[in-house]
């Protein structure tokens, strides 16, 4: 069995140029994870998680709670820091080269490397273009059933 056979070609995506209120707002309205970025020609160009857009906002808590400061205060700084993101581009935070599968790869391959570096989708690049995703969720009901 090949990826192609089983990837999610409806991969979340968005623009290279968005900002990280339209990418919030993505991620919000699709409730995925993962969001494949892409160029205008829908070249390939990285990933953004949920997660590197909490890590940019999230603040040194620990620092403020060293200087005197409250939880509160941290979370002050965390709604600020991401407010003052909000308009900025996601360009620094996107996560380039990241590791691909392509359609014709083995899933046997892909899953094994999915479960070995803890990733929950991988995305499906051929010739430089953004085909799809695989996640866990796909490997499980191609082989599992469901």
């Amino acid at each position: 069995m090949k990826i192609g056979d089983i990837m999610n070609v409806n991969a979340t995506r968005i623009r290279a140029s968005a900002t990280v209120r339209q990418a919030v707002d993505v991620v919000v309205a699709s409730q995925a994870s993962d969001l494949m970025v892409v160029d205008e020609e829908n070249n390939f160009v990285g990933v953004l998680s949920e997660g590197d857009l909490i890590r940019a906002a999230l603040p040194r808590y620990e620092e403020i709670l060293r200087d005197g400061g409250s939880l509160t205060d941290a979370l002050e700084t965390f709604v600020d820091n991401g407010r003052a993101l909000a308009g900025q581009p996601i360009a620094p935070m996107v996560i380039r080269d990241p590791m691909t599968v392509g359609p014709d790869e083995a899933l046997l391959k892909a899953a094994g490397t999915m479960i070995s570096r803890q990733i929950r989708r991988l995305p499906v690049v051929s010739r430089g273009k953004l085909v799809g995703t695989v996640s866990r969720g796909d490997i499980c009901r191609a082989i599992l059933g469901g």
